[in-house]
């Protein structure tokens, strides 16, 4: 099982990415991504989930257009975990299309 993090070492590791709040009223984090278009926002998906399927890890989205609100959060552990963090990487990378 994932281990849950403290407030202070998600807040911590929040402070090296660009983007990525807390979610108020959850234990989780949040980052909205804005493409050219639907076609560069699918894409960005499609990167997205073959990350989260060697992580064994999946995000919360939602996908409207060119938008992408992306939320993670561990259920297993109740809160945020270094998976989470790992995947939130990956998403910024897929984003500048790696």
């Amino acid at each position: 099982m994932r281990e849950k993090l403290s407030p202070e070492t998600v807040r911590e590791h929040l402070e090296r990415l660009s983007g990525w709040r807390e979610l108020p009223g959850r234990d989780a984090i949040r980052k909205t991504y804005q493409f050219k278009n639907f076609s560069e926002a699918f894409g960005f998906m499609t990167r997205v989930a073959l990350a989260a399927e060697k992580l064994d890890h999946h995000p919360e989205w939602t996908n409207i257009y060119n938008r992408v609100d992306m939320v993670l959060s561990t259920h297993d552990a109740r809160g945020v975990t270094e998976t989470d963090f790992a995947l939130a990487q990956a998403a910024d990378q897929a984003a500048l299309g790696k």
